[in-house]
């Protein structure tokens, strides 16, 4: 085994290397529990090793991986942007490539004028969740009863 290693860094982030595999994983953005197995069993790891024990080989697999998860294995339905409209690929984005997408699909709502980009830019709740009581967002909650 190789030395322990308190802090690992896999794609752009600091991990910490106390935490098992699969859970220290899970803390990348876009990088969820299901994921973070499916990635870990394709590349036949120990999911219950601690991210520190890890070698720079098994940690550079691993970002290998995760850029790329169809390389590995992983089905197409897994992956967070299936069928992006920008070129109608399948991608998984991790961390501030996700951010970024998110942000420029919300930017197109608003310009094409579509009911969500209405809601966004209303600061509106945007998947048909109620209004009347919820989301006020530090406006008064209650009624007030006048003087007289």
């Amino acid at each position: 085994m190789s030395e322990f290693k308190h802090i690992v860094r896999i794609k752009g982030k600091d991990l910490d290397g106390s935490k098992k595999l699969v859970a220290a994983l899970a803390d990348l953005k876009g990088v969820g529990l299901n994921l973070a197995y499916a990635v870990v069993n394709a590349l036949r790891l120990d999911p219950k090793v601690r991210l520190g024990f890890l070698s720079e080989a098994e940690i550079n697999e691993i970002e290998k991986g995760l850029s790329d998860p169809s390389r590995i294995g992983i089905p197409a339905w897994k992956f967070n942007r299936r069928k992006s409209p920008d070129d109608g690929l399948n991608y998984h984005l991790i961390g501030a490539d996700l951010e970024f997408a998110v942000r420029s699909d919300i930017e197109r709502e608003k310009m094409i004028g579509s009911w969500r980009g209405v809601r966004h830019s209303l600061g509106l709740k945007v998947r048909g969740q109620r209004t009347r009581t919820t989301g006020r967002k530090g406006r008064t909650v209650g009624v007030r009863k006048s003087a007289s």
